[in-house]
């Protein structure tokens, strides 16, 4: 048989829908708002085929430059023959998601922030950089009541 080369070949697990998730997307994924800037990631959902992203872009991570009342255009970068493309890419709000990638930095940036201020209340300096991990500390074994064992290879036995 000839070879498929489609834009949907090879996706057999890549757009099958999880289990339990089969049928219509929720009211939900169309009440979500999408603002110019924000950080948004790529995942085509089968049971939709308007709009859908080419397989290629499915579990990509890009920013969102256009919002229309359907879809939302999103710039990602793909790699051809090495060196970074800005690609355009409209698609409908369905196969697209907030991403949770700076989550954590929020998260950090709002604890810093309330550190900054209860330290400025105390007349305190604080340091908010992240340390990397240091080295254990260093401890004593004592060998008083405790001597060394010698760990050799148990000698192979057939039990038949």
């Amino acid at each position: 048989m000839p070879h498929s080369f489609g834009s949907r070949a090879r996706t057999r697990h890549m757009f099958s829908r999880n289990f339990k998730e089969h049928g219509s997307p929720n009211l939900t994924t169309f009440l979500k708002t999408y603002r110019v800037g924000d950080i948004v990631d790529i995942k085509a959902n089968a049971s939709q085929q308007k709009g859908m992203p080419h397989k290629f872009y499915h579990g990509k991570t890009g920013i969102v430059y256009n919002v229309t009342p359907r879809a939302v255009g999103v710039i990602c970068y793909k790699v051809v023959n090495g060196r970074y493309l800005e690609k355009r890419v409209n698609i409908r709000i369905e196969h697209i998601k907030h991403s949770k990638c700076r989550q954590e930095f929020l998260d950090r940036v709002k604890s810093n922030a309330a550190k900054k201020r209860e330290a400025k209340e105390k007349g305190e300096h604080v340091v908010l950089k992240r340390q990397p991990a240091q080295p254990r500390e260093a401890r004593h074994v004592s060998i008083k009541n405790n001597l060394p064992q010698t760990l050799t290879a148990r000698p192979y036995e057939t039990t038949i």
